[in-house]
């Protein structure tokens, strides 16, 4: 049997697996939850790590950098017991639990426009600073582990279009899309520079990972953020020069979009992605549509509903999974097995467990 290196490599690549290969992502807080539920712990009482627990085929070693303007720049604003308002490098202020995960919520931005960008933000990504990337040697430590174990080795980042919503915060973003695309261009076209400019360091001086992750949420339920035809002129370009940047290494590339995917992937074929993650079901998401329209030309990353593992039913999980797996396979699927977005508190530890277990049963193909 193929390892599951050499099968999600081969999925990538356009060539046959002999077997599902497997990826997710359980929160911070399931993993506080499961070791309370009898999940192994290190001498921290900390969770062991997820890969080598479950048996997880691919592995995030890297790529993050400091993307701000101004690097480093971390301030309070504002503290309690279980938040914190932390203004960060692109002037934005954001409010952070303390305690549980989660998305922040967007209190206040600087950066409303384009006098602001060029004026205080835009030179200090121009000039680049090699200090952005920080100490590199932990990353060249964990690529070689994982491939040392046999795993699918992976450089994520997010890019431009959350870039944009970290810096100039959902309003003005959504209202510069259509009053100042030219601000729009802008700030993309010295982003991709930047992310050229880290990415050609990392490989040179760490290597070169298996594959590349760009994290870009573009919708919410049953909704695009914005039109596909303003994702096509202003964004999807320096996704194409990013993933033709990347193919030059040989490195294929998934894009992660959470929430409503179906009017994108058009366009993220068009830019030469590799691979879709992760299919969102209750955001309005079909993932055996997606597979029957257009599997010879994606790897589909996910897509078993997640609330299936939530349920707690054995009955309903053994069902769903089997379901998810053969109704992949039967449309010739290119698929990693996985959930449609991350591995939340909803889930037992026990129950997911048994999760595997049903996808084991049917992983060989």
């Amino acid at each position: 049997m193929q390892t599951g290196f050499q099968a999600i490599d081969g999925l990538m690549r356009k060539k046959p697996a002999d077997h599902v290969p497997i990826h997710d992502s359980p929160w911070g807080d399931a993993l506080k939850k499961w070791v309370a539920q009898g999940m192994p712990a290190d001498e921290k009482g900390n969770a062991v790590d997820v890969v080598d627990h479950f048996g997880f085929d691919m592995a995030g070693v890297g790529g993050w950098f400091d993307w701000h303007p101004k690097r480093g720049f971390s301030e309070i604003v504002q503290e309690t017991a279980e938040w914190k308002i932390v203004r960060n490098g692109s002037g934005a202020a954001l409010k952070w639990w303390k305690d549980k995960s989660g998305t922040p919520e967007h209190i206040d931005f600087h950066m409303k426009s384009r006098e602001v960008w060029d004026k205080d933000y835009r030179r200090l990504v121009v000039d680049f600073d090699r200090q952005r990337l920080g100490d590199l040697k932990p990353v060249k430590e964990n690529l070689a582990k994982r491939r040392a174990q046999g795993k699918w080795t992976h450089y994520g980042n997010q890019f431009i279009w959350e870039n944009m919503r970290g810096s100039m915060g959902d309003y003005t973003m959504y209202m510069s899309l259509v009053a100042d695309p030219a601000w729009i261009h802008d700030y993309n076209r010295v982003y991709t520079d930047l992310f050229k400019k880290c990415f050609t360091i990392l490989f040179e001086e760490v290597g070169k990972p298996d594959g590349i992750w760009l994290y870009e949420d573009l919708g919410y339920r049953d909704r695009l953020f914005c039109s596909p035809k303003t994702l096509e002129t202003l964004i999807f370009p320096y996704y194409k020069e990013m993933v033709d940047f990347f193919h030059s290494y040989d490195l294929p590339v998934v894009l992660h979009s959470c929430g409503f995917q179906e009017p994108m992937i058009p366009l993220a074929i068009q830019a030469g992605f590799d691979a879709l993650n992760p299919m969102e079901v209750k955001a309005g998401n079909d993932i055996l549509k997606f597979a029957e329209k257009y599997g010879d030309r994606l790897v589909f990353v996910g897509g078993l509903d997640a609330r299936i593992l939530e349920s707690g039913d054995h009955k309903v999980i053994r069902r769903g999974v089997t379901d998810f797996i053969k109704g992949m396979r039967k449309r010739k699927a290119r698929f990693v097995y996985g959930s449609d977005h991350s591995l939340s508190t909803n889930i037992n530890y026990k129950d997911f467990l048994y999760s595997l277990e049903i996808y084991r049963d049917h992983m060989h193909l």
